[in-house]
């Protein structure tokens, strides 16, 4: 019996292509494109090393339409019924022709959408013009206002005690659905709302539906009681002790800070001790007036050691932020090479004030010829300290209630200290101002969608081999082909 011909859209990928943006899926919709012009966009494409599937699958990541009707397409997708359609760009042509041009996947802009793409599922209250949300990031605008946090406060959780169960997967996957809530200038009032946002798993919206319809989530409930989550969650609030010393504790039987200070079999490091030393202090939030009072104190001492030194806070206060759990400074020098010696002097002179409680100096491993590596590490290469400083009350501004303060007259703070080279200040400071989900996100945007790697220290484009330099912040989303976002917008 004679075999059919296969079909041209049916076909596997010629061989020996190489493939280029592995983490960009391509699906390209026959309906009004023809099976010809299929056939050839997709070869195309595959020459440019994209990958395109010939079949809509929960592996695409782009869905790309030509001249189809929005509703139309809208009931084809549904019928298909992929299960992560919610995390699909579902585009224009124009997105597809401007990467081909590019020679790689450009930005997802308004203009690649296809416009009015949901039907009408959102009641008057929602606004219609969420469709453009990203799924990156940074390219939401996130302000300290959140107006979704009964949902985003149960995802945290969640995301919690996954981490400390070590399902990063599962982890991340509520981190970065509660980074898209908190973006949203709405509340979310009814599921149906949530159809076009990205990142919402069905996970996410059954813990939302439940939340919607009782105030509450049984699951998060469960976890918030548990008292191997509890245990962990007060161990970890420590300084100097992680998920894994947690656990080990945990299984050991022990269930309270006293449990451990009195168990004369555990060996507690420096930083643990000062950690339990100064609980009280360092586990109670630090205000803006606390945070500035330390600037002044810290910029006193650097500008008595070099009148040129850059000091700048960092962290959620940079962000806005009116508490934080301690205070981040970038210190550095203009002249090249002398930033880890006023560093260590910055230590010195803050010891001799006698307003040093702790210090955990960590000299600079940095190379400047090695690019980024594949996975993110969270600690800098860069000169660091990591300190426990005596603030005094007459320090800070006026206004403060006599209650947040004992009868010493001070409080002991967290605070983090990193020393970048001048020419990798901007890179420091981007990566130190967070949050934590948006820096996440911006290295994600550079690697899939730009084919770059970007870290604290810098940006590397592997296309074309070599480091891009950037005296600001603005220079890096400008290499990126992204528009700039203030740190106050960045509290993803």
């Amino acid at each position: 019996m004679l075999r059919k011909r296969p079909r041209p859209e049916e076909a596997a990928a010629p061989a020996g292509e190489e493939v280029k943006f592995g983490d960009v899926r391509l699906y390209l919709v026959e309906r009004k494109m023809g099976r010809s012009r299929r056939s050839f966009l997709t070869r195309l494409a595959r020459s440019k090393g994209f990958i395109v599937q010939d079949v809509l699958s929960d592996d695409v990541t782009h869905v790309v339409s030509e001249g189809s009707q929005a509703s139309s397409l809208w009931t084809w997708l549904k019928e298909s019924a992929p299960k992560n359609l919610p995390n699909m760009h579902v585009l224009d042509i124009s997105w597809f022709t401007d990467s081909m041009r590019q020679g790689g996947p450009v930005t997802v802009d308004s203009k690649h959408i296809i416009k009015d793409i949901l039907p009408a599922l959102l009641d008057d209250s929602q606004p219609t013009a969420v469709v453009a949300v990203s799924q990156y990031a940074c390219q939401r605008r996130t302000t300290t206002e959140n107006n979704n946090k009964i949902f985003t406060d149960a995802f945290e959780v969640l995301a919690e005690s996954y981490e400390f169960n070590e399902l990063d997967g599962r982890c991340l996957g509520f981190r970065r659905a509660a980074s898209v809530l908190k973006s949203l200038p709405w509340v979310v009032q009814s599921l149906d709302a949530t159809h076009n946002l990205p990142c919402l798993g069905e996970h996410a919206k059954a813990v939302m539906d439940e939340i919607l319809q009782h105030g509450r989530s049984v699951e998060v409930e469960t976890v918030r009681s548990d008292e191997r989550y509890q245990t962990l969650k007060l161990f970890t609030s420590v300084f100097g002790v992680g998920p894994k010393t947690a656990e080990k504790w945990f299984r050991r039987g022990l269930r309270s800070f006293s449990s451990i200070l009195d168990n004369s079999s555990i060996r507690l490091n420096r930083m643990q001790q000062n950690g339990f030393l100064h609980y009280g202090d360092i586990s109670r939030a630090v205000s803006q007036a606390e945070a500035r009072a330390l600037t002044s104190v810290i910029q006193r001492a650097v500008h008595a050691i070099t009148p040129d030194a850059l000091l700048t806070l960092t962290g959620g206060f940079r962000r806005g932020k009116e508490f934080g759990h301690d205070v981040d400074f970038i210190v550095t020098t203009p002249e090249l090479g002398q930033e880890e010696s006023l560093l260590r002097n910055l230590v010195d002179r803050l010891t001799q004030q006698g307003i040093l409680l702790y210090c955990d100096y960590q000299p600079s491993t940095f190379n400047t010829s090695n690019p980024p590596g594949q996975r993110f590490t969270a600690m800098d290469q860069f000169a660091k300290c990591f300190l426990i400083m005596r603030l005094e009350s007459s320090h800070v501004d006026k206004g403060l209630h006599k209650d947040e303060w004992d009868s010493r007259g001070w409080r002991a703070v967290r605070v983090d200290l990193v020393s970048p080279p001048m020419d990798h200040y901007a890179f420091a400071l981007l990566g130190w101002s967070g949050s934590r989900q948006f820096d996440r996100d911006l290295r994600r945007f550079a690697r899939v969608e730009r084919r770059m790697s970007l870290d604290n220290h810098c940006l590397y484009d592997k296309t074309k081999k070599q480091f891009l330099a950037a005296t600001t912040e603005q220079d890096i989303f400008a290499h990126l082909g992204l528009e700039y976002i203030e740190p106050g917008q960045r509290n993803a």
